[in-house]
């Protein structure tokens, strides 16, 4: 596993299971699907400059904080990752530290389908990641827009299994789907 483009492009990231990776039970978005995701995101529809460039990300079930640190590679100004597990948490401490980003960061310990109300800026880029076949990416997603973690306007990242539903909402519009195999990318873009 490693960062796919932007200023740590070819960095190796701790994966799951590696020494000292542990967390086992993570699965960490494939490098080919990472990349097909920056790109659709740097050639979409979705603002001058294109995300990540720029935003506040917040990456909701982050495991190993790849798509997070991905997206600071390429541009983004800070990164906020959620995840309830301790051994991802450590992975993705030892993930920002190995890249030198623990300034540009929070990691925090909650579950996301139950996030509060967010205290700072909301965010421009907003990754989701759940386990497979779970619902609860649409939880999550609701989560954080009745907390007011979602910016106007903002850019919605669903990683999903193919054929799997993805949330309906009046707020939620999708922006391009694709399959990876077993695995799907859902865009939104996020409405009034």
């Amino acid at each position: 596993m490693r960062i796919i483009g932007g200023r740590f492009r070819g960095k190796r990231l701790v994966a799951p299971g590696a020494a000292g990776g542990g967390a086992a039970h993570l699965r960490p978005t494939s490098d080919r699907v990472r990349e097909s995701l920056f790109n659709l995101l740097a050639h979409g529809p979705y603002g001058d400059p294109p995300p990540p460039e720029g935003r506040r990300v917040l990456d909701l079930f982050a495991g190993t904080g790849a798509l997070g640190l991905e997206a600071l590679s390429r541009g983004a100004a800070r990164a906020v990752f959620i995840d309830d597990f301790a051994s991802a948490r450590a992975l993705i401490r030892e993930n920002a530290e190995a890249l030198g980003l623990t300034g540009e960061i929070k990691i925090w310990r909650r579950d996301a389908t139950r996030l509060g109300p967010c205290r700072g800026a909301p965010f421009g880029l907003i990754f989701a990641d759940p386990p497979y076949g779970s619902e609860l990416g649409g939880k999550a997603l609701m989560s954080a827009r009745e907390g007011g973690w979602i910016a106007p306007d903002a850019i919605i990242v669903l990683e999903h299994a193919a054929g799997e539903d993805i949330p309906a909402a009046d707020w939620l519009q999708v922006v391009d789907q694709r399959r990876y195999g077993e695995t799907a990318i859902t865009i939104f873009r996020a409405g009034g």
